[in-house]
């Protein structure tokens, strides 16, 4: 019977590859064995407290051992895993946490500097808003004291369980910024976690004995789907990196033999930039996308890298994975396109240039959403993706424009109505408009428009560091322009190519 549920490629993991490497995280190295034991314990701990099947389980933690684990155990369980991004501020993470209606929080204990879980309380306690009756707390930096409420990893009961998931039960709720500024919750069921995670494989060439350092976000889709779920499908040790510096990773590439490193450009770029090299010729696969990939980049991966087979992609969180390129494309067809389809996915171009996909592993919809599941996803099934592309005679796509104003910072997505909607709340501003601009390192930032009320007084520095306060720090704009009017058409829409023209 073919896998379609996370918990039968955890089990199946096991079974076929036993003990070999699943997962090296400084001193801690499971087999797939131990994994799978690990997985089970944490399920038992969550049904131990009161999760039953189809409860929500948030997840706030950066790239370790223990996520992995933990979201593997949720699902386990049966309930549903909610990702949580590590740069949201406590708002941020409290409109996830309560809009997903979560039982239990999985959080990490101090990290860079941060209590999350306190920034998290002190903002449900502004909204009189009531935290998961479950706090599971992840030791990151340090092990943290006893707290009332607050379940430590080091003392979890090993009581493990097995709880029946079908490949049609919902496995995972990830969130993602819309145009509105709203975030909206794409919902996936098992069979589609585990078809992207299959085909994002067996078209990397994805093997058993690879060994995949993970800088992507576990909370991403990348880390968590092209990631932790794959390695698990093609037998492959993870290696998670909790914070990507450049010399950590060269450290991770030689000791561990890294041979797997997907990220975005930036990432590859900021290698390069180092005077050192990644010795032992053990990198085969990088993995890459969210922006254009010069050819120059193409080929310095490979000649002072050492990547063999350097692949771009285009995907999004309503469809995790939906092009490919392949290790026989030739460096043009990488670095001009994002490759074909994959996935089970059919794409078409609509009359306005929009990008459309249909198939079994589009999401099901937007939670609690049936209006922006209807715009995204029309009558006859096709995802409108709000981005623009062509097709070229082989099948390849290749990435214009955006319908949306999204902009990719970093590899993340920058959404700015969602930033321009914090801006209005600053005292003194009258309209916003905020655009992304190119950056050398980061591929884009933000620039922020402001017409303010005469003698606001606002500058720069004071709408930056609102921002700081309110939003993740790759959605902080970066730049603050001070103008009498921003250029409008017609019907009052503000003319946001006038202002990239201008930038």
């Amino acid at each position: 019977m073919p896998i379609q549920t996370t918990p039968q490629a955890v089990a199946s993991a096991a079974e076929r590859f036993g003990a070999g490497e699943a997962i090296v995280d400084g001193e801690t190295r499971l087999s797939f064995t131990e994994l799978h034991e690990q997985v089970r314990m944490l399920a038992g701990f969550f049904a131990e407290q009161g999760i039953r099947a189809g409860d929500r389980i948030a997840l706030c933690a950066p790239n370790t051992w223990h996520w992995v684990v933990a979201a593997l155990g949720a699902q386990y369980a049966g309930g549903v895993l909610v990702p949580v991004n590590t740069r949201f501020t406590g708002p941020e993470m409290l409109d996830v946490v309560r809009r997903s209606q979560a039982r239990a929080l999985v959080i990490a204990g101090t990290f860079l500097d941060t209590d999350r879980l306190a920034a998290l309380r002190s903002s449900a306690a502004e909204e009189g808003v009531r935290l998961p009756g479950t706090v599971l707390r992840i030791p990151v930096e340090t092990e943290e004291p006893a707290e009332p409420g607050v379940h430590e990893w080091r003392d979890l009961p090993a009581r493990p369980v097995d709880i029946p998931v079908t490949g049609d039960d919902l496995s995972d709720i990830l969130f993602t910024s819309g145009t509105s500024g709203r975030s909206k919750g794409a919902m996936s069921a098992h069979r589609q976690a585990i078809g992207v995670a299959q085909a994002w494989g067996a078209r990397t060439g994805l093997r058993e004995g690879d060994r995949y350092l993970a800088i992507n976000p576990f909370f991403h889709s990348f880390g968590y789907k092209a990631g932790i779920l794959a390695c698990l499908l093609y037998g492959v040790c993870l290696v998670p990196q909790a914070v990507f510096e450049p010399g950590r990773t060269l450290d991770l590439v030689e000791s561990e033999g890294i041979t797997v490193l997907p990220g975005a450009p930036t990432v590859y770029q900021s290698l390069l930039d180092r005077p050192r090299r990644p010795s032992g010729g053990t990198l085969r696969l990088a993995v890459t996308g969210a922006a254009t990939v010069p050819v120059p980049l193409i080929e310095r991966m490979r000649t002072e890298l050492g990547f063999r087979d350097v692949l771009t992609g285009y995907g999004l969180t309503e469809a995790v994975v939906a092009t490919l390129c392949s290790p026989e494309d030739d460096i043009e067809t990488v670095a001009h396109s994002a490759g074909r389809v994959t996935a089970d996915f059919e794409l078409r171009i609509a009359a306005n240039g929009e990008i459309c996909l249909r198939g079994p592993n589009v999401m099901l919809g937007y939670l609690d959403d049936p209006i922006a599941t209807a715009n995204a996803i029309d009558a006859d099934g096709w995802l409108h993706t709000g981005d623009v592309g062509v097709l070229d005679e082989n099948g390849n796509v290749r990435i214009t424009d955006r319908l949306k104003d999204m902009y990719i910072s970093g590899g993340f997505n920058v959404y700015p109505a969602e930033i321009e909607h914090e801006l209005h709340g600053l005292s003194g501003v009258r309209d916003v408009a905020v655009i992304g601009m190119p950056d050398e390192r980061l591929g884009q930032v933000g620039k922020a428009y402001l017409v303010t009320e005469e003698g606001s007084g606002l500058t720069e520095p004071d709408v930056i560091e609102f921002c700081r306060t309110r939003l993740a720090n790759y959605k902080v704009p970066r730049a603050v322009e001070f103008t009498a009017t921003l250029p409008r058409n017609a019907a009052g829409k503000v003319l946001k190519r006038v202002l990239r023209e201008e930038a």
